[in-house]
């Protein structure tokens, strides 16, 4: 058994861990450290329009919150018997592109709470991570106790970024990656974990030098009293996973992870992590030699079926002096900024909840999925 899925099949644990939630935390932090936290009442209605600097002001906690977090889990695998994990398995998905004319992909869908699902489970189910993609949307559901029945829109849609190479391409604002194949003009894409604060994962255009199934990590010495060794043999404790990709940075490499929960956080000294199932679907397509280019792109524009959209994500690595002028000058740099609604793109700008939402001035025109959206926006 790995350490992969904790809660599946013990409900009743997953109770126990709802009364140390985050809510808790937050309230032991106020108390240490006189951090000022209003929960929020279960009776509450999702609010959508959450303030994007309310979302940052929790975010450096949370990272600590995160590292406590690991712990608990790790607690509760130790009592969950003979609790049978979930099997996450990854099909592949190529959309179509063109960096002009379609640079849209995907489509927003619809997810049914089942019983024993966490927030977590569903948005591994649908390739998203839910720190990163769901947290911002649904901050008032609980994460870990979510009502069952019911349906919530999923932001399966992206803009894809702005790439010179059409090959590799992370950008860490989003904390997503992307796999192009430009002669099919298809790309895949895929959620990861990043660098945490003082191990920021570095930016530019790099390669992949080398690749390692069922990889060993020679751990660094800063950390080997920690782990009482030098060099951590393959298996589930590995926090490398099944699979590695080096690339031209140093020591830095794509990888699978043994705490698949982290995948959408800042948790690593610098690596991307990947969910197991989705490294195992991209580890065989990628070449020695591969381009790959991490950039830092919080603002992203694109279009599809002649419809605006932009996609903002929080500056995640507190690199831009002024948000909003950062987005302005962005958009105009595009052909289309004298065609953009104004109001919508300040709102997405304003909630960087990290969402494609369409910003064309009207007529807007029939376009179905702007109804999925704005029911995710009110």
């Amino acid at each position: 058994m790995v350490v992969d899925v904790l809660f599946c099949n013990v409900y009743h644990i997953r109770h126990f861990f709802s009364i140390l939630n985050w809510r808790c935390v937050f309230f032991l932090l106020d108390s240490a450290k006189g951090f000022s936290y209003t929960a929020p009442s279960k009776f509450e209605p999702d609010c959508i329009m959450t303030q994007a600097s309310e979302n940052m002001k929790k975010k450096n906690i949370k990272s600590v919150i995160r590292s406590i977090a690991v712990m608990l889990y790790v607690v509760l695998f130790l009592w969950r018997g003979n609790a049978v994990a979930e099997d996450f398995i990854r099909e592949l998905k190529q959309y179509p592109y063109n960096l002009y004319h379609t640079s849209v992909i995907g489509s927003p869908t619809w997810a049914e709470i089942k019983h024993k699902d966490t927030l977590l489970d569903v948005a591994r189910r649908f390739d998203l991570s839910y720190y990163n993609e769901l947290e911002f949307i649904y901050p008032h559901i609980d994460e870990w106790i979510p009502p069952v029945g019911r349906h919530l829109a999923m932001p399966t849609i992206w803009i894809v970024p702005p790439t010179k190479h059409e090959q590799l391409v992370i950008n860490l604002p989003e904390q997503r990656l992307y796999f192009f194949n430009k002669a099919a003009g298809t790309v895949q894409t895929y959620p990861i974990g990043i660098g945490d604060e003082g191990w920021e994962t570095p930016i530019g255009v790099f390669h992949i030098q080398e690749k390692r199934p069922n990889p060993s990590w020679y751990i660094p010495e800063s950390l080997q009293a920690k782990y009482g060794m030098k060099v951590m043999p393959p298996g589930p404790d590995n926090p490398l996973g099944d699979y590695m990709m080096k690339f031209s940075a140093g020591a830095y490499g794509i990888h699978g992870t043994n705490i698949p929960w982290g995948v959408g956080g800042l948790v690593s000294h610098g690596c991307i992590r990947m969910y197991p199932e989705d490294v195992k679907v991209l580890y065989p397509q990628v070449k020695i030699g591969t381009k790959l280019e991490i950039m830092y792109e919080p603002v992203k524009i694109g279009v599809r079926n002649n419809c605006i959209f932009v996609e903002a994500h929080p500056d995640i690595y507190l690199r831009i002096p002024n948000y909003q002028r950062y987005a302005m000058d962005k958009l105009k740099q595009t052909p289309f900024a004298d065609k953009v609604d104004m109001k919508r793109f300040q709102l997405a700008i304003f909630l960087q909840n990290g969402i494609p939402t369409e910003i064309t001035r009207a007529p807007l025109g029939d376009y179905a999925e702007r109804t999925i959206l704005n029911s995710m926006l009110q």
